[in-house]
C-alpha cells in the first residue's frame, strides 16, 4: 500500500515533546518495516513550514526559516515526493463540489486530490474523522498502525 503522511504527523513527528511524538514515530517506522511506500506532498511542506516558522507564542514552533529549511531537507531526505500535476486542481475541484466541502476543511482536500492523481491509497493522520467525507481513500490513525 502507498501511504501520504498528513502534515499533523510530521509536526509530531518533528517535536519529540508533542505527546503524540511517539504515536507518530512507531507508526511510520511499523510502515518502512512493513515494506509501505510513505510519501509527502507540497501541501504538506507549505503547511509544516507554516507552522514551523509561526512564533511559538501563536501556536508554532518559533523557528528561523533557515531552521525549517533543515526541518524540510530532512522530510525531503527521508520521504518521496509526490509532485504537483495539473491533475491536481481537477481532483480538487471534484472533491470540493461533490463531497460539499467548505470553509476550513478545504484544506483537506489538496492532499486527497494529490493521492487520487498519484494513486495514494491511505492516508496518515491523526485526524481520521476529517477525512471520512472522502470514501476514495483510507484514512488511518498511527496508533491504529
Amino acid at each position: 500500500m502507498a501511504y501520504l503522511i498528513d502534515t499533523n504527523v510530521l509536526l509530531r513527528r518533528a517535536r519529540p515533546s508533542d505527546p503524540h511524538f511517539s504515536a507518530a514515530r512507531t507508526a511510520i517506522e511499523v510502515l518502512v518495516r512493513s515494506g509501505e511506500s510513505i510519501y509527502i506532498s507540497s501541501q504538506n511542506v507549505v503547511e509544516f513550514w507554516n507552522v514551523l516558522t509561526r512564533p511559538a507564542g501563536s501556536n508554532g514552533f518559533g523557528m528561523s526559516p533557515p531552521e525549517a529549511d533543515h526541518q524540510v531537507s530532512q522530510l525531503e531526505y527521508f520521504f518521496p515526493f509526490l509532485h504537483d500535476t495539473p491533475d491536481i486542481y481537477h481532483h480538487w475541484r471534484k472533491l470540493v463540489v461533490s463531497a460539499g466541502v467548505s470553509g476550513v476543511q478545504v484544506h483537506d482536500a489538496p492532499l486527497v486530490a494529490v493521492m487520487l492523481t498519484h494513486g495514494v491509497s491511505h492516508l496518515l493522520t491523526f485526524n481520521v474523522k476529517d477525512f471520512k467525507r472522502f470514501s476514495a481513500i483510507t484514512a488511518v490513525d498511527p496508533k491504529d498502525v
